[in-house]
């Protein structure tokens, strides 16, 4: 390599850190000083604590869709069943859950937990040979 018309050849036996005369020591941190950066850097990197879920303090609503769907196939539930589905959704939401499969005395809801909204509803004819996506969780009530 030329720089200036000059040739660089590498110094022997400079192998390692590099000492600068400025610092007295090796380039960077004085002693105790890395101690101190690396205490700073792992107070910096702790993982955050993640807040408490969400839990939803109003009812649970149902949507137009999954409101039609019941009226479709028959389905109704009882004020002990959505207490029991309103529960399984607070459940879902404490383990932080977004969209939930919630398995009822003969009906399966799909839950928007963050909304507090009942997607929709299947029957148990319907639920044979199902495939059901977008879910992350499910919560048998």
């Amino acid at each position: 390599m030329k720089a200036d018309n000059k040739i660089l050849q590498p110094q022997v036996g400079q192998v390692g850190p590099q000492k600068d005369p400025s610092l007295g020591g090796a380039k960077g941190l004085k002693k105790g000083e890395f101690e101190e950066a690396l205490r700073s850097l792992r107070e910096s990197v702790k993982p955050q604590i993640k807040a408490e879920p969400q839990i939803p303090a109003y009812p649970l609503k149902f949507s137009n869709h999954a409101i039609e769907r019941m009226r479709a196939r028959g389905l109704a539930f009882s004020p002990e069943q959505l207490a029991r589905i309103e529960q399984g959704v607070e459940k879902a939401a404490k383990k932080g859950a977004q969209n939930t499969l919630l398995m009822s005395d003969g009906a399966a809801l799909i839950v928007s937990v963050k909304n507090n909204t009942v997607v929709t509803v299947m029957d148990p004819a319907q639920m044979k040979d199902s495939v059901v996506t977008n879910i992350d969780s499910t919560v048998l009530v």
